[in-house]
This record gives structure tokens, C-alpha cells and sequence, in this order.
């Protein structure tokens, strides 16, 4: 096998990714600790075209240089705000018409592998922190929780793989199997 060329793999310029069309989803980062896991909670939203991220709490934001060592340009591409609680951007989010939901290990949550982001609104994701996850306050304006199905023992990932399944996941679903 012959690995391909940055040619090959169509890759976009700075200017080419902002004027293109995203896929309609925001990833809302509830008090993350690390930056590097904000770092590549924007490569992955750069790699879907993802419409944003909403950076919350005591969330990092660029620049720094632990967030630029794991994003690699990302957030150059991809839209972001800072908002002061993971609640007000969410809050602002349902005002604009999406849907949120969270992504959490709750009572009622929704198998990954049956949720179904639909067509009629743009979605939105929380993702909370590395040890207390997605505060109280912010897990009662959502409309329900998705959880990624796990069978070892300890049944936690780090967040930005968390980010990255589900949003490779409902990305599939939204233009490979609708």
C-alpha cells in the first residue's frame, strides 16, 4: 500500500474549510481540564467540518500552546466562543433552534447505536468533565443523554475519544446512512 499525498486526500485551505458547508452539529465543552483534550476536540470537529465548538467554564481557549500542540491548526479552521457556564451556551443554542443533548453515563440514557440525530434541526453535544462530567444544572436543559456502549471494567473514556466516536457516529449517520 502507497500512503496518498496531501493532494490526494483533498485537503482543504484555511479559507476553503471557512467558506465550507459544515455539518450541522456544535460540540459544548463543560469544564474541561485538559487542553489537550480541548485540542483534539478541535481536530476532530475539524475533521467532520463540524458547524463550531462552545468552550465553557474553566474550559481553556486558543491560543495557548497545550491547546495548538494536539489541535495542529484546528483552531485556525473551526468556529468557536467562549461562553462562562456550559448552561448559558446551551441554553443560547436552544434559543437558535437546536437540539441538545448530552453525552453522559445517566438513568434513561440512549444506546449510541440507537440514537438518531434527524434532519430537522441543526444538534448540539455536552461533553463534561474528565472526573465530575456534565454538571447537574446543564444535564436538566438537555433533551436526553446518548452513552457509548462499553463491555470492559471500567466503563469511562477520555473525553475527546468520547468526542470523537460520537461525533464520527452521528456523522456517518447524518451522509453515509440516513
Amino acid at each position: 500500500m502507497e500512503k496518498l499525498s496531501m493532494e490526494q486526500l483533498n485537503r482543504k485551505s484555511v479559507d476553503q474549510f471557512k467558506k465550507a458547508v459544515k455539518t450541522p452539529l456544535v460540540v459544548v465543552l463543560d469544564n474541561i481540564r485538559s487542553l489537550h483534550n480541548v485540542g483534539s476536540v478541535f481536530r476532530t470537529a475539524d475533521a467532520f467540518l463540524l458547524e463550531g465548538i462552545r468552550l465553557c467554564g474553566f474550559t481553556g481557549t486558543p491560543p495557548h500552546r497545550d491547546i495548538r500542540k494536539t489541535a495542529l491548526g484546528a483552531t485556525e479552521t473551526v468556529s468557536w466562543q467562549y461562553w462562562p457556564t456550559a448552561a448559558e451556551a446551551v441554553a443560547g443554542l436552544r434559543e437558535e433552534g437546536y437540539r441538545v443533548w448530552g453525552v453522559e453515563q445517566v438513568a434513561g440514557a440512549v444506546k449510541l447505536q440507537d440514537f438518531v440525530p434527524g434532519d430537522a434541526k441543526p444538534l448540539a453535544l455536552v461533553f463534561g468533565n474528565e472526573v465530575t462530567g456534565i454538571g447537574q444544572d446543564v444535564l436538566e436543559l438537555v433533551e436526553g443523554c446518548i452513552e457509548i456502549p462499553q463491555s470492559g471494567m471500567k466503563h469511562s473514556l477520555n473525553v475527546s475519544v468520547s468526542a470523537a466516536i460520537v461525533v464520527w457516529d452521528i456523522y456517518s449517520k447524518l451522509y453515509f446512512h440516513p
